[in-house]
């Protein structure tokens, strides 16, 4: 079964104010859960002065999770922001919801939904996106084949990024894993016999809401 899962495509920052308290929310995808420490780390000495830097992070599948209320009544913002990623089904993303205080007291109800908004503003601004897995290859040909062969790759839900022609065409081009073998083996069809396919590694893609890979 193919892995995909959705995160966020860009590292934002969003605040709002609430009964004189403001709100800042930092967040970004991050690769596995020392990436999501460091992060945290960085905002929480970036808003040192704040009465609070309240985070959590969901990594590896679900598998490393963690939440900080940092000072809050027990339960009324780290878990509120965890639940909000929970709930968007992200993984590989970290938050911080940094709070400087305004004088009222929110009471818990009022911190849970401040927190739990601030989360998702971040999230909404940052774009949530799937991640699905993809690969890199490589075909290298004879100029003769150059037109048959783009014109295969245009019906194809592939990106080329780079392009070289020099004695031959060589292009590098990323695609769905669960595409790969089709690919080469019409391209093998297409050269009688002979696989100019060459699987570089595997990646993890970015896909829109049509399940095009986009460019990032």
């Amino acid at each position: 079964m193919t892995k995909q899962f959705y995160t966020v495509l860009n590292k934002v920052e969003v605040s709002f104010e609430e009964k004189k308290s403001i709100f800042i929310c930092n967040i970004k995808r991050v690769e596995n859960e020392d990436d999501a420490l460091k992060f945290i780390n960085e905002i929480k000495d970036k808003y040192k002065d704040a009465t609070h830097n309240v985070y959590a992070y969901i990594t590896n599948n679900g598998i490393s999770m963690r939440y900080s209320d940092d000072g809050e009544p027990q339960g009324t913002a780290g878990p509120p922001v965890l639940e909000v990623l929970k709930r968007e089904k992200l993984n590989d993303v970290a938050a911080v919801v940094t709070r400087y205080f305004g004088g009222t007291l929110l009471g818990a109800s009022g911190l849970i939904r401040a927190y739990s908004t601030s989360c998702k503003m971040g999230i909404d601004a940052a774009k949530k996106v799937m991640r699905k897995e993809g690969c890199i290859f490589e075909m290298t040909f004879d100029y003769d084949k150059y037109g048959k062969i783009q014109n295969y790759l245009q019906r194809k839900n592939v990106i080329i990024n780079n392009s070289e022609f020099l004695e031959k065409v060589k292009l590098n081009i990323t695609c769905f894993k669960d595409d790969f073998d089709k690919i080469r083996y019409d391209m093998i069809e297409f050269m009688n016999g002979n696989d100019i396919c060459n699987l570089k590694y595997d990646i993890m893609c970015y896909v829109d809401s049509d399940n095009k890979i986009m460019e990032v």
